[in-house]
């Protein structure tokens, strides 16, 4: 696979151009050490725990993998604490979303650590790298989960790359298989977040019952939406239609709380209730009416069709890669054949 890397994996310590994105609370310790193990860059999803949680989760990481890895973190919440945990514990990979990074910025490169920011359009992509981010992840509209920007990867990947040439990039929304990265490499990015297919790997931390929802869809059962925004509101997000956002739709899509349904109990989690509009994920462990949930995902669901462990994901993601890379030459042959 040595023609799959690039400079960006020389530098983060990875042998493979493929990162799996923080896909919330099924990035844990296991899905991101698999990741990384197999050659790709694993990360975190720590905003939403507690400091003393985050180092478990790292530490834990650490025992499962010797590989590098990151994680990530929201900067529209307070995460200074969780920062410092990060950097207590020798990371060397942060990355940021849904804010300035200059806020974080100082002390991530004090701690000489590097920092991805992810942007969804050109004007954020070049403000981070004034603020001095070492590599921007241009995500696209397609993208499941937490969208910043309204732009499709195919059209926003090379703007972001001609902006801010040389700094590195990686495409992120729409990717799902070893095309979409060879797309993306081609497009001149270093490397390609996947985030919907890796939410069916054996290691992610999901409710067999979205895994289920995941295998089923198409990409017109996704719906870009402001739906789910219990604890995140104001923020567009990307996720599966169904009986909650029907109903939400029915009605107008009213705001909290005029929503229908609104307060009704849709899950429980070890003696914890969750509501409907929550934007949490069915997690293992869970019962109730968990296909009610946020069904977070991409317009890649198209290409999701199985269950299977991250390592051989991302394997067979790389092999295609790297047949469609040496595919180019013989088809711009033939094309001139054709002439």
């Amino acid at each position: 696979m040595r023609r799959l890397r690039t400079a960006l994996c020389d530098r983060l310590g990875i042998d493979l151009p493929i990162v799996q994105a923080p896909v919330g609370s099924a990035a844990g310790p296991e899905l991101v050490a698999a990741v990384s193990e197999a050659g790709g860059l694993g990360m975190l999803a720590l905003t939403w725990q507690s400091p003393d949680q985050a180092r478990h989760s790292i530490r834990r990481t650490r025992k499962l993998t010797t590989r590098p890895f990151g994680a990530n973190l929201v900067l529209d919440f307070p995460v200074d604490d969780l920062l410092t945990v990060c950097l207590e514990e020798k990371l060397t990979i942060i990355s940021t979303f849904w804010g300035d990074p200059s806020s974080a910025h100082a002390r991530i490169h004090q701690a000489g650590a590097l920092h991805l920011h992810t942007v969804g359009d050109v004007d954020e992509a070049v403000h981070a790298v004034t603020a001095g981010v070492d590599a921007v992840v241009a995500q696209g509209w397609e993208a499941g989960g937490h969208v910043r920007g309204g732009t499709t990867t195919m059209a926003l990947v090379p703007a972001v790359v001609d902006a801010v040439d040389p700094a590195p990039v990686m495409a992120a929304g729409g990717i799902a298989d070893g095309r979409g990265v060879a797309a993306a490499l081609a497009l001149g990015a270093q490397a390609a977040m996947l985030g919907t297919r890796f939410l069916a790997a054996t290691e992610a931390a999901t409710h067999e019952v979205y895994r289920q929802h995941l295998i089923a869809a198409t990409s017109p059962d996704t719906m870009h939406t402001t739906c789910f925004d219990g604890g995140w509101p104001n923020a567009p997000h990307r996720a599966l239609r169904n009986t909650t956002l029907q109903r939400w739709q029915a009605a107008g899509s009213p705001p909290a709380p005029l929503r229908p349904g609104e307060g009704d109990v849709v899950a429980n989690a070890f003696g914890k209730d969750h509501y409907r509009y929550e934007d949490l994920m069915p997690l293992p462990g869970m019962t109730g009416d968990l296909a009610a949930m946020a069904l977070y995902a991409g317009q890649s669901v198209n290409l999701v069709h199985d269950v299977l462990p991250a390592a051989r994901l991302l394997h067979d993601i790389a092999d295609q890669a790297a047949a469609a890379i040496d595919l180019l030459p013989a088809r711009r042959t033939s094309s001139r054949s054709a002439t």
